[in-house]
């Protein structure tokens, strides 16, 4: 893989999130503008923002996984000897991997009739995809409205017909993007651990670490 292109797989929750701040924090403020400043407010503000925060929530989880920022209890890992460690770390992130597949294909399963697309078959493991399924592409959110630079969706997903408000399928689309996100990074966090770059997948001793480098930047400052 070119640099560039792992350059780019190593930024996309940054980038995501970044312009998910950004937009949150614009509409927010012209929304507190509009409602003490003219006495009116933006209807589809705080639906849009909710479904903001969720997409941030959620690419969230895999960014954590990717800076090694989620936490746990490292009590066993710090008294076993390394090649142990490394043996639980190894059973912790296939569980993990496997755990990440399996919201992944509910995700999918949850956003796919959203976007009139068939859903897998099989209880746990995709066994194959619907023949037959109920297409939900028409249904709307109930505040954001439709913008104009979207109207090829509704030949697509919704038989021609005219969008009055934004298709759900593309706030829902989270789900599927961020589960195969987390599955990615929890491979690649396997990969890391694997050949000795990290040593588990857990911050550790963040409190004691935060206070030390809070103590440090004050000493230096």
């Amino acid at each position: 893989m070119s640099k560039q292109a792992t350059s780019w797989t190593d930024r996309i929750e940054e980038t995501l999130i970044a312009a998910i701040l950004g937009f949150m924090t614009i509409v927010t403020f012209a929304n507190v503008v509009a409602r003490y400043g003219f006495n009116s407010n933006i209807l589809w503000a705080v639906e849009f923002t909710v479904f903001l925060f969720g997409w941030l929530v959620l690419l969230g989880a895999s960014y954590a996984v990717k800076i090694n920022a989620h936490l746990g209890v490292d009590a066993v890992l710090n008294i076993v000897s390394p090649q142990a460690r490394k043996t639980l770390g190894m059973i912790s992130v296939t569980v993990c991997i496997i755990f990440a597949f399996l919201l992944l294909k509910g995700a999918w399963d949850y956003w796919a009739n959203f976007a009139n697309l068939p859903a897998t078959t099989g209880r746990w493991f995709p066994t194959g995809f619907e023949e037959n399924y109920r297409p939900k592409g028409w249904y709307e959110t109930d505040d954001v409205p439709m913008p104009a630079i979207l109207g090829f969706m509704e030949n697509i997903f919704n038989d021609g017909d005219e969008y009055e408000k934004l298709p759900r399928l593309i706030p829902y689309m989270v789900l599927p993007v961020s589960m195969a996100l987390l599955l990615f990074r929890f491979c690649q966090a396997g990969l890391k651990l694997w050949r000795g770059e990290i040593t588990m997948l857990i911050v550790s001793h963040e409190a004691e670490d935060s206070i030390e480098d809070a103590a440090q930047y004050v000493k230096d400052n």
